[in-house]
């Protein structure tokens, strides 16, 4: 019962979700009628779409997400007549002719009779755009029903999981409902409120059209509700002790990808008969950029030779959902191999995967052979894709058996063998060693400041700054972060918070770093924040120990994420 409570409380959550907001308004256009003859046949409708896609996506091919796709186009046709409809009475019978034959009148009929047929047909549109909405529980939820197949356990589930979804939208018609009673109380309001929930709703169509709902939304970290379903999930459900990596694991489905990019989709099905490396990673995380050598490499000679490396990139922090960022990294870290966007962690759940990097091998049949989790085992894995190379083509396959050699540059290159501080996440769900002597304020922009000394791995902030849940971010110009490390390379995870560029300069031990600079900087210290990613700020050249690290932004609108080192 447990995981069944779990599925619903995560179907609630998901109104929170920024792929969500661009739908409600097609929930408030209906909120001032009949919720039996209106608003339940919606909620019916969305509910049972969703079941039913998602159901198929847990156990389908990628036939099934180009069917989902095509649905959504309609969905968002049927939608945008809608709220034309709403903002032009005159044109809404001569629109809806067409479409008496699917519903009898989505909006004339629907309104002036409270036609059943056409808000339950309403709800399927809306169960077509909502049902891409999923987080880590309907992760693990489809993870389930991918393994096990499908059985009525896991529709069960997913219909928990919708009808969550359901209530609070429910709850959110409702209260649309009696807004819409007290704004049409001024005279001639009535009109007008319609017009206005017309243009809403065409706005909302044009948003998830052209992908604005997640590409936007998903900067605002505050609005992601996956750090809230993960800890449901390991407080509520069972947690097992390791990733699944015994020698009867199968390789999981790929289905509930966000985006392919350097590839088609592909599926378990289509890479039988190939050696498969798969590579949790996500581009903002060092430990996943110190083994992108290696993974280019192997790929590059083993390519051709039936090896497929798959790169599942499950973000860390909300920026990372964006396409345009994950992209813009693939193209600057030179990867042509397939990467799967895993924004909703269905694939991770399916892998039971705890760890970034982790890295699994697949033979021929699917079968686990040999799985790696964090930096390291280079020479291991590369001769295990050798041996189950020459399993898959005896006597016929000729290998240079010679490993290869690779070294990273900046950000790639490996860690210093040396000890070096600790990660260091400034958001305050995971924040340790702040020394500025303010009390720290959740969301709310407080003035900061230095302590007199920083002790060894403690940091401080200066000036005045919004700390969240992920991050620190600067309102306006003039911050600074000091930090007392240890190591050879120090890294920061940076964002601007708008489209505009961030200047900002660093100094080491309060001088500029000259030839101890990182690759994101001068040797005057002088850097700039032009995309979210993970800058490299220091690569020390001297004797590794305790230094100051300091760095002040020259204007307002900058966001750090984590500090790593090597």
């Amino acid at each position: 019962m447990l995981v069944f409570f779990l599925a619903y409380l995560g179907g609630l959550l998901t109104i929170f979700s920024p792929c969500v907001l661009p739908v409600l308004p097609f929930i408030f256009a209906r909120s001032d009628q009949s919720f039996r003859h209106s608003g339940l046949p919606i909620l019916l409708g969305m509910a049972a779409t969703f079941t039913l896609l998602a159901s198929f996506a847990a156990v389908g091919g990628a036939w099934l997400v180009q069917i989902n796709q095509y649905g959504r186009y309609v969905a968002m046709l049927l939608l945008l007549l809608l709220g034309i409809a709403l903002i032009f009475p005159a044109l809404s019978e001569r629109l809806m002719r067409p479409f008496v034959s699917l519903g009898g009148r989505l909006q004339q009929h629907a309104d002036q009779q409270g036609n059943f047929k056409g808000s339950l047909l309403l709800g399927v549109a809306v169960g077509f755009l909502w049902a891409p909405c999923a987080g880590p529980i309907l992760g693990l939820v489809l993870a389930g029903a991918a393994l096990n197949g499908a059985n009525l356990y896991s529709a069960l589930l997913l219909l928990v999981f919708a009808a969550g979804a359901a209530t609070s939208l429910g709850l959110a018609l409702l209260a649309g409902g009696r807004m819409f009673k007290l704004m049409k109380r001024g005279l001639g309001a009535e009109e007008w409120v319609r017009r206005g929930l017309g243009i809403a709703v065409v706005t909302g169509v044009v948003v998830i059209a052209l992908g604005w709902d997640t590409r936007f939304l998903a900067q605002f970290t505050y609005l992601n509700t996956a750090n809230t379903e993960q800890k449901l999930i390991a407080q509520l459900a069972h947690k097992p002790g390791a990733p699944i990596v015994n020698k009867t694991f199968t390789m999981p489905p790929l289905t509930g990808a966000t985006q392919w990019l350097n590839s088609a989709p592909l599926s378990s099905e289509m890479l039988r008969g190939k050696v498969v490396l798969v590579d949790f990673w996500t581009y903002s995380c060092i430990n996943c950029l110190r083994t992108l050598p290696y993974l280019k490499a192997w790929d590059e000679k083993y390519r051709a030779q039936g090896l497929v490396i798959i790169g599942v990139h499950a973000p860390e922090f909300a920026f990372e959902k964006d396409q345009r960022n994950v992209q813009q990294a693939i193209h600057d870290l030179g990867i042509t191999y397939p990467v799967v966007m895993d924004n909703q962690y269905v694939i991770w759940n399916a892998y039971k995967n705890e760890y970034w990097p982790a890295h699994y091998l697949f033979d021929t049949n699917g079968k686990i052979r040999h799985k790696h989790f964090g930096e390291g085992a280079y020479k291991e894995t590369e001769q295990m894709i050798q041996t189950l190379l020459k399993e898959t083509y005896p006597g016929v396959l000729v290998m240079n058996d010679k490993l290869v050699n690779v070294a990273g540059t900046g950000a790639t290159a490996a860690a210093a063998d040396t000890e070096r501080s600790p990660e260091t996440y400034l958001g305050y769900a995971r924040q340790k060693n702040l020394a500025s002597p303010e009390a720290l304020r959740k969301d709310v922009i407080s003035t900061y400041s230095m302590p007199g000394v920083l002790q060894p791995n403690q940091w401080a902030l200066q000036g005045k700054w919004l700390i969240s849940e992920q991050s620190a971010a600067l309102p306006t110009a003039g911050g600074a972060i000091s930090y007392q490390f240890r190591g050879r390379d120090l890294h920061l995870v940076l964002g601007s918070r708008s489209d505009k560029p961030v200047r900002f300069k660093v100094t080491l031990d309060g001088v500029a770093p000259g030839a101890n600079r990182g690759g994101d900087i001068d040797a005057l210290g002088n850097g700039t924040i032009l995309q979210q990613r993970l800058y490299q700020l220091i690569r020390h050249n001297g004797k590794i120990g305790f230094h100051t690290f300091r760095i002040e932004f020259l204007d307002g609108g900058a966001e750090a994420f984590a500090f790593t080192f090597g």
